[in-house]
């Protein structure tokens, strides 16, 4: 039954993540906001045929942390379902992903229009400096930037290689940072067909203010944010396992 349920899910995914990317770049004209309504009109649809086809359901923790202002996101990559939930968790914000991305047909043209900021992976002394360039500038236009240090999804219970640049920008933009850290690894796992049933929690850590960002060594602040954020990932891990 969970490999028919998630089949009729991936078909619904395609589909609707098709006719969301056309209106996503239709609207464009009409200015960002009109983008970003169509953006998140395709989380909310997603997530409704995540939670009617799998029986996946979304609990979120730590709202009362969100910053007023914006700030850097540094999330717990392990699955695509944290990416398809960020639109209804924070206010209009930028991806840094790799630019690959781009190339797929609808869904890239609509991440391209919403000015997700591309790098390439071979050339991180290039890619450290584009982040810092255009995420300073969508900072100060109010978007928030949205970044995985760990670059890639990892396994439920591992850490990936968690790279300093969500840091660096939050240091030379003057603003603060919001941890997050969750289990939808237990249910949508790294590149895994079937989707199991269960409740997903998204846990927002306390934010780091931008005096507090500035005032730390970023070395020592970026094993914080790594010990943290695995800690309270782990943590979800298992109690989705009792």
């Amino acid at each position: 039954m969970l490999i028919i349920r998630s089949l009729l899910f991936n078909i619904t995914f395609a589909l609707l993540t098709a006719i969301f990317s056309i209106l996503v770049c239709l609207s464009r004209p009409f200015g960002y906001k009109a983008s970003w309504f169509w953006a998140k009109g395709w989380t909310h649809s997603v997530l409704t045929s995540l939670r009617i086809l799998c029986g996946i359901h979304i609990h979120i923790e730590g709202q009362e942390h969100l910053p007023k202002e914006p700030c850097v996101v540094m999330a717990k990559h392990q699955s695509a379902l944290e990416t398809i939930a960020m639109p209804m968790l924070i206010p209009p914000y930028v991806w840094i992903l790799k630019r690959e991305l781009f190339y797929i047909p609808l869904f890239g043209w609509a991440l391209w229009i919403l000015d997700a900021i591309a790098i390439r992976r071979g050339n991180p002394r290039e890619a450290i400096k584009q982040v810092n360039t255009q995420g300073i500038q969508f900072l100060q236009q109010g978007k928030w930037v949205v970044i995985f240090p760990e670059g890639t999804r990892s396994e439920v219970g591992t850490a990936g290689d968690y790279k300093p640049g969500g840091i660096s920008l939050a240091q030379k933009a003057s603003v603060g940072i919001l941890p997050m850290a969750h289990n939808a690894g237990a249910y949508w796992s790294k590149h895994a067909f079937i989707k199991k049933p269960g409740t997903v929690t998204i846990r927002f850590l306390p934010f780091i203010s931008a005096q507090d960002v500035q005032d730390s060594k970023r070395g020592e602040l970026m094993t914080q944010l790594q010990q943290e954020i695995e800690q309270h990932s782990l943590e979800l891990a298992q109690h989705s396992k009792r």
